[in-house]
């Protein structure tokens, strides 16, 4: 059984029809805790790290073979847990930033400035040194549409900034929740989302 900790229950459709059309027979459990992502916001990722970790030690208390973290902001901090825990812990942006971090220029979008850093940094840590021109840009207002559950004008809001970026060789969406935005874009550069990679790492963990 693979674990998912999500931070919004619209992650639960989208990665069901993904496990549905690419891996058929494996079980997902869903985990959802909004509040774990607004007190990130407000204290830092580290402030809600033991909760983290007692979230996903019940988790694979109940059966879970490993657990797929689908919130960027809390990524860093479920990661560290999977040692104690003893299963594999994965963070569902690490398999989007490797590709990224082959590319020369690189574009993160984010809906929350939260996200950002966490997402640099990973993708800078991916690039393992090897030099990559990063930068970021935070789509103003677009999480306050996605929490008023307007998801179509959330996806349009980022869509737009995608399309307004230039001077880029890939467009990194950095939550999750934009991987919808692909779909909207008109933009010729590549632009990559997290849940496909993100699960596909997962299931491959949780097989083993």
């Amino acid at each position: 059984m693979l674990a998912l900790l999500h931070t919004s229950p619209v992650h639960v459709p989208v990665f069901d029809a993904l496990r549905d059309a690419e891996h058929p027979g494996l079980a997902l459990r869903h985990l959802i805790d909004e509040d774990l992502l607004g007190r990130a916001r407000a204290e830092g990722p580290e402030a809600v790290a033991a909760e983290v970790e007692s979230v996903l030690a019940a988790a694979v208390t109940d059966g879970a073979t490993a657990v797929l973290c689908t919130c960027s902001t809390l990524g860093a901090v479920a990661e560290k847990t999977g040692p104690g825990l003893g299963v594999p812990v994965l963070r569902v942006d690490r398999p989007m930033a490797a590709v990224a971090a082959a590319s020369g220029r690189v574009v993160v979008v984010a809906a929350l400035e939260s996200t950002l850093e966490p997402t640099a940094a990973l993708i800078r840590e991916e690039a393992a040194g090897r030099p990559v021109d990063l930068r970021t840009v935070l789509v103003e207002a677009a999480w306050e549409r996605f929490e008023a559950g307007d998801r179509d004008g959330y996806l349009d809001a980022v869509a737009g900034a995608v399309d307004a970026v230039t001077r880029a060789d890939v467009i990194v969406l950095a939550q999750a929740s934009m991987a919808g935005a692909e779909r909207r874009t008109s933009t010729a550069i590549p632009v990559l989302s997290s849940p496909r990679p993100g699960l596909n790492a997962a299931a491959r963990a949780a097989a083993r």
